[in-house]
Order: C-alpha cells, then structure tokens, then sequence
C-alpha cells in the first residue's frame, strides 16, 4: 500500500477553487471532483471512492473554517495518512498565514502557501510537516520587502546579510506548557454513559535561549498505575525520548524545538469498570454539568422540556490557596491545584460558553413559546435547530436550568388551523367564509339525540390522544452540550514540575532562570450529547 498525494485542492464557501497544487501523475481536474463530491449527502464521507473518473481515484475531503480541503489518489492509500496531511497543511497554514484560516489570506499569500506546499511534500512523498524546520526553508515578506519595494537585489542583500548574522538571544526566557481536553461523551435516555472518552494535547512553547534539554513530569490520581491507566494510546513528538516514558510512564524528556509546538497527544477512558457500569450516571463521571430531555409534554404532548443540572464542581481543583497568574513551577508540586490562567484559576474553575444544541426534525414548522429559567433560548428554522445559551454569570450558580418548548407540526388536509372560529380562511376575497356545520345544530332531529357522559369523554379523549400520538414524531431525539472549563482537566492529569537539566544543556548561559508556566482547558464541542 502507497503513500503518494497526488495532488491538494482548496476551494472557498462559494465553491471557487481558490488554489491547485499537483504533486505527481495526472488526477482529475478540481472541477469534475467538486460535483462528485457534493453529490453525496450531509454529513458527508471523508473518504469516497469513484471508479468514473479516469484515472478511477480515492478522494479525501476535510472541512475547516469554511473551506473544502480535498486531495486524490490513483492507488490504494492509507487513508489516516492523507487525512493526517491534510490536518497538518492547516496548522501550517495557520502558523504562516494566520488563524483563523481564511480564504482572503490565503490568496494574498500565495507566494507563501506555494513554498509550504512544495517543502512539505515532494513529487508526492511527505517530506517535513513541522512548523519550525519550515521556517528555515521559506521566506516570507515582511515589512522591510515592502519598504524596498520588492527590488531582488535589495532583498537578496538584505537576506544574505541576516543569514550571516549570529543568532539574537531570547529577550524573555520563557517556559510554557498548555493542555488541551476535548471531551465526546454519549449518555442513554436513563443518564447511563454509552461512550466517554477524553482526548488530550499537550503544547509547549520554548522561548529561550541556547539549547535546553527539559523533563517535564506528569502525575495523576492513584499515582504510577493510575497515570498508565489514563493515558492510553499516546503519541510524541520526535524530540520525545520513548526511552525514558517506557522506563517511568510520565516523565517526557527532551530538547524542545524553538517557538510552539505540539509535544504529545494522549486519550483517556473515562468510563467505569463493567462491574459498575450499571450504576454509574452521567453524574459520576464528574462531569460539571448533566443534562436530560422530557418529550409529549402537555394536553396535546407538543411540548418538550430540557433540565440541565449545573453542579460546578471539578474534583482535583483545590479549594483554598489562591494562585497568581502563570505560576513557577518547582520541581515537583503538591496537592491537586492547577494553576491559573485567563479568568479561571484551579481553586476557582470557570464554567463558559455553555450551549445547548436540540436538533428538530426538518418536518417540524416552527418551536413557539421558549421558555428558559436561565439564559436565552432560540430556534433556527433554516438549521432545524434550538440553541440555548447560558452566560458565564447565569452558569456560576450550581442548580438546575430547564427550557420548554412547543412545537408546530407540519400543515394537514385535516389540520385545524384551516378552521378558525367556524370560519374558513378566502385568501383571494380577502375573507372569511361562514361554515355553517362548525356551529351547534338546533334542529329538533338534533336534540332527539343526547349523548351519554361516556361517549362524550371519548369524544374529547380520542382527539388528544392522536394528537400526542402525531407529535411524538416531531419530539427531539438528542440534546448535546458545548462549554469550557479554564483551569481543570476531566482525566485529572497535572503537571508536577518541569526541570532543566544543566548539566546536558548548553549555551544556557549562568544564572539563567527561564520563566515558566502551565495552564489547562477542559472544552466541549457538542461533545456531551444525551439520547432521548
């Protein structure tokens, strides 16, 4: 099995391919892939296979920030590989270009995004992903190219000249390390989790100078076993020593490159055993926030209600001891605080941006009669979804929210709403015609027939019950919740120092005390979402 791109497509929200680069061979041209591709429906596939196009190829697609990333290949690939470099042609972009990626910045930056492209693969072969080594193999135009007025010469004077000088010193010898969870947990209708699963990422950013070789220690609840339980799956950067993580599971040394960098990515299982699965809930995989729906609500089971339990609570955050912003750190650290960053700190972790998502079935009119307790709730007729958002204020109280909600099935040859007071509605003469039948008999045959208390209870019964049986196809089937944590980690992985070993670094200089700094993000993107 090969590993050849062939070839990178870029193409804006209109659908224009804003950029084409061929690697190898001759893969079909970007407007024939784009139909093929946008014939298939929503959400769709990454990978598509299509056997029409001649040569027959594989295509690989990738979304982000409105643009279509796609890529073919002729013969059997590995797939995680052409989506891996498709992954990384957008952080590179991002570090070179800006983040967030847009299509205006990449048209303005053409002679940059071509150099990236060129280094980072060749003649389809992947040659150098990384930020930092791409940045001694591509110049980019900076503000001295526009005051020559982009002479050659000039500027090849000027590069000739920097290449010659020696190498600055960091100005601020600075250590940092950021960690990153992203959380996809999926809840049964009874609040029993299905699926929990964390995944992590762990920047650094080196600002120093000369050569620093770093050990960075990690700790998690129930010590040495509890940290290789957490972890599973992980992956380093290649200045990573594997040798030393097999021989003590949390210790990372290496020499970081200079600037930001990702050093590792890990995932961790936050399920329970099989033995406690039965009774575990959504509230013991100590999550901050549960959520559960309540469907066919009301006389005519048209209504919906969402309770959101908020307990801000965030086990491994200490509860006394303030700490300053971007702490030192020592060479090992005690209890389970984590320290500050931004506006929430590990003694006082910050619930933001939380986000309720309720899709609506496409056949539903509209969702009338929002009612929130907390925050403010909305429907998107052209998404066929309910937000509901919940300020950092409102979320700072624990307790429990709710929304309800009405929904308006879609229009009947039977529907009521053509019958209004005894009257139907005459758009063309701008009126109303009278429906005799809608009103009360008062002929004698009329009275000659009463009713039994029965049959009138079944009267009234029998409309609401096919009503609620109506409704309950337009009930929602999931609920999902979106926020951010500062300053906590679900897995409660923490960091427990970070050394400088100076006896194998060099150019450190004397005296030299680096700066240095950690901060954790908990974020959900959707990720809790909760079946019903």
């Amino acid at each position: 099995m090969s590993s050849a791109v062939e070839a990178v497509y870029i193409f804006n929200k209109d659908n224009e391919c804003i950029l084409e680069h061929v690697y190898r061979s001759r893969p079909p041209a970007p407007r024939t892939l784009l139909p093929l591709y946008q014939r298939h429906p929503k959400p769709r596939p990454s990978v598509i296979s299509l056997p029409e196009v001649n040569p027959p190829s594989i295509l690989f697609s990738l979304l982000h920030s409105n643009l279509l990333f796609l890529s073919t290949a002729a013969s059997d690939v590995e797939p995680l590989f052409i989506l891996e470099f498709l992954h990384r042609i957008i952080d590179v972009f991002e570090e070179f270009v800006g983040a967030p990626l847009l299509a205006s910045r990449i048209e303005s930056s053409y002679d940059v995004v071509a150099q990236l492209l060129g280094e980072m693969c060749d003649a389809g072969s992947v040659c150098n992903t990384e930020p930092n080594a791409l940045r001694d193999d591509v110049d980019i135009p900076g503000w001295m190219d526009k005051f020559l007025g982009g002479d050659p010469a000039h500027i090849a004077g000027l590069g000739r000249h920097q290449a010659a000088a020696p190498a600055e010193p960091e100005l601020n010898n600075e250590l940092y390390v950021d960690i990153l969870e992203t959380l996809h947990v999926t809840l049964a209708p009874s609040g029993r989790p299905l699926a929990a699963i964390a995944h992590g990422s762990i920047a650094f950013t080196s600002k120093i100078s000369g050569v620093p070789d770093l050990l960075l220690t990690l700790s998690a609840s129930g010590g040495k076993l509890g940290l290789e339980k957490a972890i599973e799956l992980p992956v380093f950067h290649p200045c990573v020593r594997l040798a030393r993580w097999k021989e003590r599971p949390g210790e990372l040394s290496f020499v970081p490159p200079d600037g930001k960098f990702m050093l590792a990515g890990y995932e961790v299982d936050l399920m329970p055993s099989i033995h406690d699965l039965k009774s575990w809930s959504s509230a013991k995989l100590q999550l901050p926030i549960s959520i559960e729906v309540s469907k066919s609500l009301g006389s005519a089971g048209a209504d919906f209600e969402v309770h959101l339990a908020i307990y801000n609570t965030f086990p491994g955050a200490a509860s006394s001891a303030s700490l300053a912003p971007r702490p030192t750190l020592g060479s090992r650290g005690s209890g389970r605080s984590t320290p500050v960053f931004g506006g929430g700190t590990s003694t006082a972790p910050t619930l933001q941006d939380l986000v309720v998502t309720i899709p609506i079935p496409d056949t539903v009119r509209s969702v009338i009669d929002l009612r929130a307790s907390r925050g403010e709730a909305y429907f998107t007729a052209s998404e066929s979804v309910v937000e509901w958002r919940i300020s950092t204020k409102a979320a700072a109280s624990p307790g429990t929210a709710t929304l309800r909600c009405t929904i308006v099935g879609p229009l009947t040859d039977n529907d009521s709403d053509d019958l209004v007071n005894g009257f139907h509605p005459n758009p063309e003469a701008g009126s109303y015609d009278e429906q005799e039948d809608a009103y009360q008999s008062s002929s004698p045959e009329a009275a000659k027939a009463p009713t039994t208390s029965k049959q009138q209870q079944q009267q009234q019964e029998s409309p609401d019950t096919k009503k609620v049986q109506q409704n309950a196809s337009f009930m929602p089937s999931s609920a999902s919740v979106s926020f951010n944590v500062k300053g906590w980690l679900a897995s409660g992985i923490k960091v427990d120092g970070l050394v400088i070993d100076s006896r194998r670094s060099k150019g450190l200089g004397e005296g030299v005390k680096p700066y240095k700094g950690v901060k954790y993000m908990t974020v959900s993107k959707k990720g809790i979402e909760t079946r019903c």
